[in-house]
């Protein structure tokens, strides 16, 4: 597994690496772990990893999507998904989309959420985007609080549309 990163908290350092089919169950764990993601993720048993299994397939074959793991002595400690969308907008300005941030409880306030979203804005210039974007459930008002510190700015309304699975 190829290290992309080595990030500094006030705990100490983590590795940043791309996530592997392994690290699905601590991922799945993580969304699991607030009142937002428990009433709509998770499952017990090897049957309800199977969408998340699959998922992580699709994600991890497409070369616009990076799904990454912060790893701290073998231990999967926050996770983020890096997405990189096309369009014509913009002057046909490529966006990078952060999806699925979480980090663990234990290693909330130590920097490590930051630097993982500052990693991810250097990546998506690496990469040539024009803008990285993400959004926050309305609910979720100490994440707004957060994003706004790394000066993320609240400029749009968005909407959502649940389909059928």
């Amino acid at each position: 597994m190829t290290v992309l990163a080595t990030l500094q908290t006030t705990d100490g350092s983590v590795t940043v690496r791309r996530a592997v089919r392994g690290d699905v169950p601590r991922i799945v764990e993580l969304l699991v772990d607030d009142p937002l993601g428990f009433a709509r993720e998770g499952g017990d048993g090897a049957e309800a990893m199977e969408p998340y299994v699959l998922a992580f397939e699709a994600v991890d074959a497409d070369p616009a999507h990076l799904l990454v793991v912060a790893e701290d002595g073998g231990r999967v400690v926050a996770t983020l998904q890096l997405s990189f969308l096309p369009g014509l907008a913009r002057r046909g300005a490529l966006r990078a989309q952060v999806e699925g941030v979480r980090v663990h409880p234990g290693r909330r306030s130590s920097g490590l959420g930051s630097a993982l979203l500052e990693w991810a804005r250097i990546e998506a210039e690496r990469r040539g985007c024009a803008l990285i974007q993400l959004t926050s459930d309305k609910r979720r008002a100490d994440a707004h609080r957060f994003y706004s510190r790394l000066g993320y700015v609240p400029s749009h309304e968005g909407f959502k549309l649940g389909l059928p699975r």
